[in-house]
């Protein structure tokens, strides 16, 4: 059924003006749908560089606070090693370490969400866009193309004299 309920018309009984409407219905369609599956891919990905920009910050904080400590570590250390006063040090040495290895491990999953995310450029909308425009200026009529081609039999050969 049509958009108003009448029955659609056969192939051979369409005008060239309704073939050439339902043509650029189908291309109109087809384009909004290639729109979308890039807005998708572009959201997916900025989201996974969003990410990867909150675990680098928190990995920058922990690198500070670890830097932090260190230096007032080193010195408590020192002041240990001259013998001014007891050895709190180790507890700020114990501190810093994990700090930093915190700041390795955020570091690492920043790096990791990095990579995933970037570029963000739309691949799937691309391949698919290319794959159609191969379709559609490449094949000869009646050849099918792509992942189509390979459930259908092969069209059958020209018979001589015949075109």
């Amino acid at each position: 059924m049509t958009t108003d309920g009448i029955p659609p018309q056969d192939d051979a009984a369409k005008s060239l003006g309704e073939i050439v409407s339902e043509v650029s219905e189908k291309a109109s369609l087809l384009v909004r749908q290639e729109i979308e599956l890039a807005k998708a891919e572009v959201t997916d990905k900025i989201s996974k560089l969003t990410r990867g920009a909150v675990v680098a910050a928190a990995a920058g904080v922990f690198a500070v606070f670890g830097i932090t400590t260190f230096f007032h570590g080193l010195a408590w250390f020192l002041n240990d090693v001259f013998n001014w006063e007891d050895n709190n040090w180790a507890g700020f040495g114990v501190v810093t370490a994990a700090l930093f290895l915190l700041a390795a491990l955020a570091g690492l999953v920043a790096f990791r969400l990095f990579k995933k995310g970037s570029p963000p450029t739309p691949q799937l909308a691309i391949e698919e866009a290319q794959l159609i425009k191969g379709t559609l200026t490449a094949s000869p009529a009646g050849t099918a193309v792509g992942p189509v081609a390979a459930h259908q039999a092969p069209a059958p050969a020209p018979v001589e004299g015949e075109r």
